[in-house]
């Protein structure tokens, strides 16, 4: 018996919303909510084990572990757009970190789908249920029901 292939959403590394997306008719607009995480920089390429997969990250990368003790990867490229330190952190070093209150569009998924990550090799695994979440930055991630009701707030 073959299993059908599970539905996959690629990251693009591209600013912007997703069209597919943006067009899904449940999708909602969503703000992250001000919340403290710990953050540490690898200083070598590692792995990242993460609720949906394994997630490969560069040297200078962010490792953030948040509330429920969940640990993600976000590139170097994209984190003060997303972090700010939190006194006496600075900016850049390991320590805690507060997330932005950035806008993003996601969508209650009803099946299991795969998210590929911007590096072309990472790939999360989500199951019905979960959130689809794109950042607007040419990122997408999967996100927990218990973990976006604590995470997010819906907006539109």
């Amino acid at each position: 018996m073959s299993s059908e292939p599970l539905p996959q959403f690629c990251s693009s590394g591209q600013r912007g919303f997703s069209s597919l997306i943006s067009a899904d008719p449940r999708r909602v607009f969503a703000r992250k909510l001000e919340r403290e995480i710990e953050v540490r920089f690898t200083p070598v390429a590692c792995t990242v084990h993460t609720p949906e997969g394994v997630v490969h990250a560069r040297p200078g990368d962010a490792i953030i572990t948040g509330t429920a003790g969940e640990h993600w990867r976000v590139s170097r490229a994209r984190f003060a757009d997303k972090y700010r330190p939190v006194p006496p952190t600075v900016a850049g070093e390991a320590g805690r970190y507060v997330s932005l209150p950035n806008r993003i569009m996601a969508v209650p998924m009803t099946t299991a789908f795969e998210v590929l990550l911007a590096d072309g090799v990472s790939r999360l695994n989500g199951c019905a249920g979960e959130w689809l979440v794109d950042y607007g930055d040419g990122s997408l991630g999967i996100v927990s029901p218990a973990i976006f009701a604590t995470t997010y707030e819906i907006i539109d």
